[in-house]
């Protein structure tokens, strides 16, 4: 398998301080359709033997220098080796078109990942779990319903991309109309993009913050656009996916068989995130008619807000010991 070559960063640039418990370094890895990811692996310091093990990944348009970063990194300083990485067309992950997603081939990253794990010599291949945050919780849910390798899964503040796409935010779009809509400009906009020779970007997160703006706007400009996680490869941070980056979620729910995973699966939200909604659904719809319910679990931060779980907000909202005991009980 040919591997594209990647251009990587050298120098420490990520949103979170580096930990003196870990070991730090660039390690990179190929999916099944021959795109080369970049991840950061971190491991406990002389640590010794094999090693439970972690892929982390979201949120969705973010890079791994941001939250999901501060996630491998603490997971590393409580006993795993983990890997934060990029996702196919973005950041310092290869895939010659930039900034688009697929359903299908960011679930494969994740499985990439898995691989990449399973393969490594300082790994125990019988502990490997993974954890998605934001977009990428539902992405990591949907791993877990077909990549058997997986024993524990934790999602924490979580989107259902497909959901979000198809029905848009708090399901106000949902009608065959919006639908088609949607469908109809990303059509016209692909004649564009043909004729401009380049893809027309969405834009992230709005700047400058108009004063009405909702209050998930304001969140995720609190994190986005403000050294707390700006970063300059960030599609949140900076131009957003292509207009027709996410063209394909709108036909394609991901979590049709969600109830048929056997291992074991944390569900954590903020109880004040506007997403919490996608979060307690998540788990009502794996739980129900499913016979393997005994190790899933919806835990609910009180007070928290969406962003709160990416990087801990004011609070130390991530609760990191769940997380740690939830891992190691379920790898067992």
């Amino acid at each position: 398998m040919i591997k594209e070559e990647l251009h990587l960063t050298d120098k420490w640039d990520k949103t979170f301080p580096k930990s003196d418990k870990t070991n730090h370094c660039k390690v990179t890895f190929a999916n099944r359709y021959g795109i080369t990811l970049a991840a950061d692996m971190y491991m406990p310091k002389d640590a010794s033997g094999k090693l439970p093990a972690i892929a982390v990944c979201g949120p969705f348009g973010a890079v791994k220098e941001q939250c999901s970063g501060l996630y491998a990194q603490t997971m590393a300083e409580c006993g795993f080796l983990t890997v934060a990485f990029d996702p196919s067309f973005t950041g310092e992950s290869g895939g010659n078109v930039r900034y688009m997603a697929s359903p299908d081939i960011n679930t494969e990253d994740f499985m990439a990942a898995v691989d990449f794990l399973s393969l490594n010599d300082k790994v125990d291949p019988d502990k490997i779990g993974i954890i998605g945050i934001c977009g990428w919780g539902g992405l990591a849910l949907n791993t877990a319903a077909l990549d058997t390798r997986i024993k524990a899964t934790v999602v924490s503040t979580m989107y259902d991309m497909t959901r979000i796409n198809a029905k848009g935010y708090f399901d106000s779009e949902d009608s065959e109309d919006a639908r088609y809509a949607k469908r109809a400009a990303m059509c016209a906009q692909r004649l564009e993009d043909i004729r401009s020779g380049e893809y027309k970007l969405g834009g992230g997160v709005v700047d400058p913050l108009p004063e009405d703006a909702p209050f998930f706007v304001k969140d995720y400009y609190d994190y986005y656009k403000t050294p707390r996680g700006y970063h300059p490869r960030s599609l949140n941070s900076n131009g957003g996916w292509n207009v027709t980056g996410c063209e394909s979620f709108i036909n394609q729910p991901i979590l049709c068989y969600s109830n048929e995973i056997r291992s074991a699966v944390l569900i954590i939200h903020g109880e004040n995130a506007h997403s919490c909604y996608m979060g307690k659904d998540a788990y009502a719809n794996m739980v129900k008619d499913s016979k393997y319910t005994s190790n899933k679990e919806l835990m609910i931060i009180p007070g928290a807000v969406h962003t709160d779980l990416y990087d801990g907000g004011n609070g130390n909202y991530i609760p990191f010991d769940k997380i740690t005991r939830f891992m190691k009980e379920n790898m067992k």
